[in-house]
């Protein structure tokens, strides 16, 4: 009896917890590698505002369709260390956790990897169920692609404006031109706009999203200098 009431167990065991883990394991790695090589479809900010009847403007454009400017932009602004981490800052992480554990402004310590894993897979929001599978989709990410791709997924699913995603939805909406002819100051607005991409105006920025752009367009010259285009393939 005591035999068959663990073989039972075990059963169980198999059938409700081990199997339905292989298989969102197996449904995971399938999906991430799908959009290794096709464009993601939607993301749920996209899906939200198409849903409260907003226009939602999105046009996906290959990283070689995209001044090479920007994704230098978002490494100087957004992801310093984006060339050689491995999907997570441990230094901006670790200095992001001192800031809010001391009560001071929330800051985040995210990746342009760990964005990517946010918006083309997840959902907005701070529970730990959250983190927890944005930190597993980013190492998948960062194991099944190659950087270019994970730059070029996240310049077409970045949010730049209310209902505005994609770095040439972002170019035509605020400069009427294609993102292949942003010049270096444009393509450092749109970065500038990225931390708050609702209140922020990349056409007339202001206070503070101004002297940042200034910093991001400064700070591109260094990205140019160091190198750092090689593991874009720029």
């Amino acid at each position: 009896m005591a035999t068959r009431g663990k073989r039972g167990k075990a059963s169980w065991v198999v059938r409700f917890i081990i199997r339905p883990l292989l298989f969102v394991f197996v449904f995971t790695i399938l999906w991430v590698l799908l959009y290794r090589f096709v464009p993601v479809p939607f993301t749920v900010p996209m899906a939200k505002d198409f849903i409260a009847g907003k226009a939602v403007k999105r046009d996906w454009t290959s990283l070689a369709g995209i001044d090479p400017d920007l994704p230098r932009a978002v490494i100087a602004g957004e992801d310093a260390k984006f060339c050689t981490h491995f999907g997570f800052d441990t230094e901006a992480i670790s200095k992001a956790m001192e800031a809010n554990a001391d009560g001071r402004k929330l800051r985040g310590g995210s990746t342009v990897s760990q964005q990517v894993a946010k918006n083309a897979f997840l959902w907005p929001g701070r529970s730990w169920l959250r983190k927890g599978l944005e930190a597993y989709f980013t190492v998948l990410i960062e194991f099944m692609w190659d950087k270019k791709r994970i730059m070029e997924v996240y310049l077409n699913v970045a949010e730049f404006g209310i209902g505005v995603y994609g770095a040439e939805a972002a170019a035509q909406h605020y400069f009427d031109k294609s993102a292949k002819s942003l010049t270096r100051t444009e393509a450092a607005r749109l970065v500038a706009v990225l931390p708050s991409p609702i209140k922020r105006d990349a056409r007339n920025p202001r206070g503070y999203t101004a002297r940042y752009a200034t910093r991001i367009a400064r700070w591109t010259r260094v990205v140019d200098n160091e190198g750092l285009d090689a593991c874009l393939g720029l």
